[in-house]
């Protein structure tokens, strides 16, 4: 084991020395018309990128999905299997600071020429999809609701509330601090008297369950020693080459403190790591999980690993453990697109600024291989953002809920009925309702995604190159028969892009494109067009 503790820290320290071996810059010149999208998720609304924009992507996925890889719609990519710095300035693409080869293709004429030969070559879709109540049925998460006082009393009566509000059951997370410590996987006994039985009950209502879990372990706990002791964890490499010079872990800062961090490069931990789930699983009859944290800046680059990595390679790391479950949601996440993996967005706040970005986060995820990609929790998920309101935005819960309702999955957190006027409560189960109609064609679109690994939901300019729709974020194409152009503004005015063609509106009117058709849109209303010729 040695041996390959030394070799690991040989590669971290040569790390930098190896990227100054392929960091000779490659410069693109940017061509006249040509847009580039890809690299992260969460940096998507920037998109196409403008001379000005950088990012290094070495450690820093942005909190959310990320993949070395750039598309272009005038049919080219960059792709590497390593993370690499790209900049855009004064019309060219320059990519740097690349720790492997880099790959610039040029075969293709369009954006989906460039993402098709991509993805046939270096993420291929899996053939497998996730549990699919997940796209049939809204999901639900007790985190706004609940935040970090997880108790069985409050879960029951959330999922009750939910029924008797006229909601369908589907998957209910239960989120962060459910047990005493990180690493403990058994339910604490001070907030959850008869976990297996509340389950048991859940599914009685029609609802599969899944929970949070992270890779952290709490410091100073017997499991924490016990992982320590067989050196399952990351090691401290600031004042050490190899494991057997420090037995000292390496603490890692997050939002909930200082933690220990599994170290999923040893197959043993791994197999630790799988069997805590499993124990779950048969334990309370939990169905799947949702796997938080993960991304690559909480590794640091000097900490002492089994086996060679970089702090990108434990990022994916940690999303191959949701490859065993098919019920599994991440947030982060590095090169894992064409897998069965339930992404979804950063979360979002409870404002308009970031219900703007759903959009343009969500299409660009599914241009990175990122298909099956929840747009985060209705009104927001950013928990912080709730603190010391005492009334939300009800047009903004209302126009977040009809923005989910036919992206490839849609998550409901804070409760409508409790926040939200009769009136507007109406609009949210409304758009549960038109969700409902077009569900059947979204389970299609996944299913095809699972095969060919194209797109759910699809930029404009992907479906319809050449049209100068490259810019266009506030409008999506449910595979290639529905446009979706949500209104994510405070006021009621909508200017929709109709590409080419004869377009059907969802009030029955029909619209020759190309147009540019401005509308104001009633708060019950979601514009949905649909192409017939």
């Amino acid at each position: 084991m040695s041996i390959k503790y030394f070799v690991n820290a040989l590669f971290v320290a040569c790390i930098l020395c190896t990227a100054a071996a392929f960091a000779q810059n490659k410069v693109i010149g940017i061509k006249k018309g040509e847009s580039w999208y890809g690299g992260a998720v969460n940096d998507a609304h920037m998109a196409p990128f403008k001379s000005g924009y950088s990012l290094n992507l070495f450690a820093d996925i942005r909190s959310n999905q990320a993949v070395p890889f750039l598309v272009s719609s005038k049919g080219r990519f960059v792709w590497s299997e390593e993370p690499f710095k790209f900049s855009f300035d004064n019309g060219q693409l320059i990519i740097s600071d690349a720790v492997g080869s880099v790959v610039i293709d040029s075969a293709g004429n369009s954006l989906k020429d460039a993402f098709t030969n991509a993805s046939k070559k270096y993420f291929p879709s899996a053939g497998k999809l996730p549990e699919m109540l997940l796209f049939s049925s809204p999901q639900y998460n007790t985190w706004i609701e609940l935040v970090y006082n997880q108790n069985q009393k409050d879960i029951l009566a959330y999922a009750k509330a939910i029924l008797a509000n006229g909601f369908p059951p589907g998957v209910l997370m239960i989120d962060d601090n459910w047990a005493d410590y990180y690493g403990r996987f058994d339910f604490r006994k001070d907030r959850f008297t008869s976990p297996t039985a509340m389950i048991d009950s859940l599914h009685q209502m029609g609802f599969k369950v899944m929970i949070w879990v992270s890779p952290f372990i709490s410091p100073d706990t017997e499991v924490f020693r016990e992982l320590l002791d067989k050196k399952l964890l990351l090691l401290d490499g600031s004042n050490a080459k190899t494991a057997d010079g420090t037995d000292k872990p390496a603490l890692i800062s997050w939002w909930n403190g200082y933690s220990a961090v599994m170290d999923l490069t040893n197959p043993k931990a791994q197999e630790w790591y799988r069997g805590r789930l499993d124990h779950m699983v048969k334990t309370y009859h939990l169905d799947g999980f949702k796997f938080d944290a993960g991304d690559a800046d909480f590794y640091p680059a000097n900490a002492i690993s089994y086996a060679k990595a970089t702090p990108n390679d434990h990022s994916r790391l940690w999303g191959e453990i949701g490859l065993s479950f098919p019920l599994n949601e991440y947030r982060a996440m590095w090169k894992m697109g064409g897998q069965p993996l339930v992404e979804r967005l950063r979360d979002k706040k409870h404002n308009w600024e970031d219900l703007q970005k759903l959009i343009p986060h969500i299409t660009s995820a599914g241009l990175m291989g990122y298909q099956f990609t929840c747009p985060d929790m209705i009104g927001g998920g950013e928990y912080g953002s709730f603190i010391g309101r005492d009334k939300l935005d009800e047009e903004l819960v209302v126009r977040s809920a009809q923005c989910s309702a036919l992206m490839p999955m849609m998550q409901f957190s804070v409760a409508p009925w409790r926040v939200l006027s009769k009136e507007n409560f109406a609009l949210i189960k409304a758009s549960v309702e038109i969700r409902k109609k077009y569900t059947p064609y979204i389970l299609q679109l996944a299913k095809t995604a699972a095969q060919t690994g194209e797109p759910i939901v699809r930029n404009m300019e992907y479906e319809f190159p050449g049209q100068g729709l490259s810019d266009v974020q506030g409008q999506f194409m449910l595979g290639s028969k529905y446009l979706v152009a949500p209104v994510v503004t405070k006021d009621h005015k909508k200017t929709i892009q109709l590409p080419k063609g004869k377009w059907r509106s969802d009030e029955g009117k029909i619209f020759k494109g190309p147009l540019a058709l401005t509308q104001d849109v009633a708060l019950n209303r979601l514009p949905v067009f649909e192409l017939i010729k």
